[in-house]
């Protein structure tokens, strides 16, 4: 069993971080108030409770939305009306004990989300509070738990995404404990709580209701925010590094594109931008632009970008590959070969893309993963370049995303997701069945395909290849491994596809897959649900991945 301890104890410090985060505001008075009743093992129950049922939940979680279909936003926005009843509840003394009495009759016991009121409980009733507290706060936190997912999805095995989730919820939980520990050592040396319980227990209440309040504010705000047009840089490092580092070295590389080998060291007194990137991931490709035209607007101003080119797949770390996807991306900038990942461990990255950007001093001062952020990043560029007049950040039309988007879909069967794909054959050729039904998300094949650790192959003409996804924008990395190339069909829900939803590799309803290289089969006017088919007309196709945008 392979465990990657690096992303665990990552994880660790990503849960312990969410204290500071606006999501754990209304779970905090709910702990509080927990730790203020019941004995001393009560706080221990509580966070007991919280660590187990949100490992458990979160890891299976992704599993029932797939299965069911359900919206993670409906989710998320449910937990939020659940917080803001817990809230309307504690403020109201009526309601506190008409819901302390349907709890104990439901449950049969002395636990009840009205904790204030129930001076006996100890560490069975704080598991039960705990446990309540981690399924209200998990779809909450879905924007806080973007990275541990990244880290869990990558992961080799079940085991270990289940430990690096358990690590994150060690970290969260351990706030949560010093919190319910000093609560309980408070109301114990304070009399004034003792006889102000009900008084104390509204104030956590307001807190809550304020809470939800201000995230779905939050959310609001980010849905209509026009950022991107109408914010100017300031003359001030953006969301910088509390404390920066010394860059590591670039090393390990095989192959430079557009440059002579270049050492950091030697680009003292330059700003540097380090991506992180691979020429097939669609993630990558939607940040070009953006590099492209900082390349442009700052080279002359002493601004020196490096791609660092981290493959994801075999075929990524062919130099002909990345110097031919590097002429059609039109990238002028150096592009370094790193197949064996030295720079990226250098760098400790996890992520494609990312961005480290360095002053001229050589220190790594900002970081961003993922796309995004582009008006922090290019204002952090013309603060380390000293350009402190204000100018409009670049901008273009971005994707959107949306919660319950299909998922990056792996194929070969080291990462294959093993509940949404079929029992798969490893290392030959198996001939396979379409289902009579295929589940939101789930992947199938059929005819003849040989199943290989990091992607399938077509076996026999006409192999047919579905899968039922939720996006407005579908990509599949393919690759050819005959010697001519491979006309690809394409259905959408077995028809034709409509010219106007038709992606750009799609011409007669067939691509003609000629290098190994990502290529857009749909483009939806709107978030869609369907079901899309592909069949290769001669064996030798092989595909990688979908990856999809809305």
């Amino acid at each position: 069993m392979q465990v990657d301890f690096l992303d665990i104890i990552l994880a660790f410090f990503e849960g312990f971080a969410l204290i500071i985060s606006p999501c754990i505001l209304p779970i905090l008075p709910i702990v509080l108030a927990g730790s203020l009743s019941g004995n001393r093992r009560r706080p221990f129950g509580i966070i007991t409770g919280f660590v187990l049922s949100f490992s458990l939940f979160a890891f299976f979680s992704r599993q029932l939305v797939q299965y069911s279909g359900i919206d993670l936003d409906v989710i998320r926005h449910i937990s939020y009306g659940i917080l803001l009843l817990l809230g309307i509840i504690m403020l109201s003394t009526f309601l506190s004990e008409k819901f302390t009495a349907l709890t104990q009759r439901l449950i049969g016991t002395e636990t009840s989300l009205s904790v204030i009121n129930n001076p006996r409980g100890g560490f069975l009733s704080g598991i039960f509070l705990g446990s309540l507290i981690a399924i209200i706060w998990t779809p909450c936190a879905g924007p806080i738990l973007a990275a541990v997912i990244v880290q869990t999805v990558v992961q080799n095995t079940t085991i270990t995404s289940f430990f690096t989730l358990l690590s994150f919820a060690l970290g969260a939980a351990i706030p949560m404990l010093i919190i319910a520990l000093y609560g309980f050592k408070i109301i114990e040396t304070f009399r004034f709580f003792k006889t102000k319980a009900a008084l104390f227990r509204k104030i956590l209440g307001g807190i809550i209701i304020a809470a939800v309040a201000y995230m779905l504010y939050q959310e609001t705000a980010l849905s209509t925010s026009t950022a991107q047009t109408t914010i100017k840089t300031s003359a001030t490092l953006q969301e910088g590094l509390w404390i920066p580092y010394k860059a590591p070295p670039i090393a390990g590389i095989e192959a430079w594109i557009n440059s002579p080998p270049l050492q950091l060291t030697n680009l003292q007194g330059k700003v540097v931008l380090i991506d992180f990137w691979t020429y097939s991931c669609i993630n990558c490709i939607r940040t070009l632009p953006y590099l492209k035209v900082w390349y442009d607007k700052y080279h002359d101003q002493g601004l020196v970008i490096i791609g660092i080119h981290s493959p994801e797949f075999d075929f990524e770390k062919n130099l002909a590959n990345v110097q031919n996807a590097v002429k059609r991306y039109g990238i002028k900038y150096p592009v370094a070969l790193d197949n064996q990942f030295v720079t990226w461990r250098n760098f400790r990255n996890h992520y494609w893309p990312a961005h480290y950007l360095i002053s001229k001093n050589g220190k790594v001062v900002y970081e961003h993963f993922g796309e995004g952020n582009y008006d922090i990043t290019e204002n952090n560029i013309r603060y380390l370049l000293n350009l402190n007049e204000f100018a409009m950040p670049t901008t273009f039309a971005e994707e959107g995303f949306a919660f319950s988007q299909t998922p990056e879909t792996y194929l070969g069967y080291r990462r294959a997701d093993k509940s949404l794909s079929p029992a798969l054959v490893h290392d030959k050729s198996n001939s396979y069945q379409f289902p009579a039904q295929l589940a939101p998300h789930a992947w199938a094949m059929q005819g003849a395909w040989e199943v290989l650790p990091d992607k399938i192959v077509s076996a026999q003409d006409n192999a047919s290849l579905k899968i039922h996804f939720k996006a407005r924008k579908v990509f599949i990395v393919m690759g050819n491994a005959s010697a001519k190339p491979i006309a690809v069909k394409v259905l959408l829900n077995n028809k034709a596809i409509p010219d106007n939803n038709k992606g750009k590799d799609v011409n007669n309803d067939t691509i003609i897959v000629d290098k190994h290289s990502i290529y857009e089969v749909l483009s939806l006017n709107d978030f869609s649900e369907g079901i899309l088919e592909i069949s290769p007309t001669l064996p030798g196709l092989e595909v990688y991945t979908f990856t999809f945008g809305s």
